[in-house]
């Protein structure tokens, strides 16, 4: 591994391990995703004068009015997506930088991930490759349509926040499907757990989380 990925200093093993250790005192308790957390270098996927930053708790701003979403989020989100173990496709609503691609690229069979900003999208699939993940295709789209000609998805993961789970979404949920998504209130946002049964949708709300807004069109 280059020294790029291994980063020194603030990017170094020993400040992972340090953002690892936090984890765990937040309450994030699958080992496979603090190992993965801890193998993937965050810093590569912000701007070189954010690195030193990178393994903070907090988002960091990506370009395009997007962030890169604290590291406990992007924990708690795929340890809740992959809590009964690997999924054989998932669906991605907000490639953005493409460090949370990363971390559900190595937990399923396939990602198939969604990003409306084109120029983000690019870099995204830079980062993924030096990284020699194989396992992700990329659709430059509205992540409201989501992406039907891989569909049903075993599990669907959405980065930022819409008002109402988009119906598209919903109907490209396979039985027993598992849907992560933050919702916007009327204040406030909240993190909810959705799971497709033979005749219905069960909602589980988890716990407050900040987003960016969900945005139609593409860019």
């Amino acid at each position: 591994m280059t020294l790029r990925f291994q980063g020194i200093g603030m990017t170094s093993r020993r400040t992972r391990e340090r953002m690892i250790k936090r984890l765990q005192e937040q309450g994030i308790r699958s080992h496979a995703v603090l190992a993965a957390m801890c193998d993937i270098p965050r810093h590569i996927f912000v701007d070189e004068a954010l690195a030193s930053r990178a393994y903070e708790d907090t988002a960091l701003p990506i370009g395009y009015n997007q962030t890169i979403s604290q590291p406990y989020i992007v924990a708690k989100m795929t340890e809740l997506l992959f809590a009964d173990g690997e999924l054989r496709n998932v669906l991605e609503i907000g490639t953005g930088c493409g460090y949370q691609t990363a971390l559900l690229a190595r937990f399923a069979e396939h990602v198939y991930t969604v990003e409306r900003i084109l120029q983000l999208q690019k870099k995204a699939k830079r980062h993924l490759w030096d990284l020699h993940l194989r396992n992700v295709s990329y659709l430059h789209s509205d992540g409201g349509w989501g992406w039907p000609e891989h569909a049903a998805y075993d599990g669907i993961l959405v980065s930022a926040a819409p008002t109402e789970v988009p119906r598209r979404l919903l109907e490209q949920m396979a039985v027993g499907g598992v849907m992560i998504i933050p919702i916007a209130l009327q204040e406030g946002q909240e993190l909810q757990k959705i799971v497709r049964t033979k005749t219905s949708f069960e909602v589980e709300v988890l716990e407050p989380v900040s987003f960016v807004p969900f945005l139609s069109g593409r860019s």
